[in-house]
């Protein structure tokens, strides 16, 4: 496994092995590492009618986990509030394509993480569609950003073998919009309800 730098990045783009467009400016690029940009769509969680969220089943009895949230739009330049606590999902405002032997990693830049604000995610080799991005501000005090931010910084590794991300089936492929927890949707959860009798 070995880090690309920004030369080599740079080399992917040109020969079209790695796709991530729009790129508006050359200060997207780090010396380790690629800024991406808050898109324009949003999903934010809401309290709803019931106690909680049910992760447990996917039936029609149960209310669906994207009911448990709000789905919003803004134009670029325009501002988005991340009220303390409430976990927060967009998509960036690139769309990316990634070879079969490189996969990236997200993290704030430094200067949103020290606000308070948390991400987690690594976007799988092969992977394609704008990269979703959950982020919870931590913090006790809500946060007011512009859509079109440089908001995250990526950095992609090479793995010495090729991965084939549709070998099996995913649940967050190709998206260029938000898409909430498909949580109830596991195979495995059949399985366990079935040992529980």
């Amino acid at each position: 496994m070995s880090l690309i730098v920004k030369e080599e990045l740079k080399k992917l783009l040109e020969n079209r092995e790695l796709i991530i467009t729009p790129i508006l400016d050359e200060k997207q690029f780090g010396e380790i590492s690629f800024d991406f940009r808050i898109g324009t769509d949003f999903l934010t969680q809401h309290q709803g009618r019931n106690a909680f969220i049910d992760t447990t089943k996917n039936n029609n009895i149960t209310r669906s986990i994207k009911s448990s949230y709000t789905e919003t739009r803004r134009k670029l330049g325009e501002e988005f509030l991340i009220h303390p606590s409430q976990p927060t999902l967009f998509s960036t405002l690139e769309y990316v394509k990634l070879p079969k032997n490189i996969y990236a990693v997200l993290n704030l830049r430094s200067s949103y993480s020290r606000l308070g604000l948390s991400i987690s995610t690594i976007v799988q080799p092969g992977y394609c569609g704008c990269l979703s991005v959950e982020i919870v501000n931590s913090g006790n005090t809500s946060l007011n950003i512009l859509t079109g931010t440089r908001f995250l910084q990526a950095r992609f590794f090479k793995i010495s073998e090729n991965t084939e991300y549709f070998s099996s089936e995913r649940k967050y492929a190709c998206q260029v919009r938000p898409v909430s927890s498909k949580a109830n949707e596991d195979e495995d959860l059949e399985k366990l309800i079935g040992m529980n009798i």
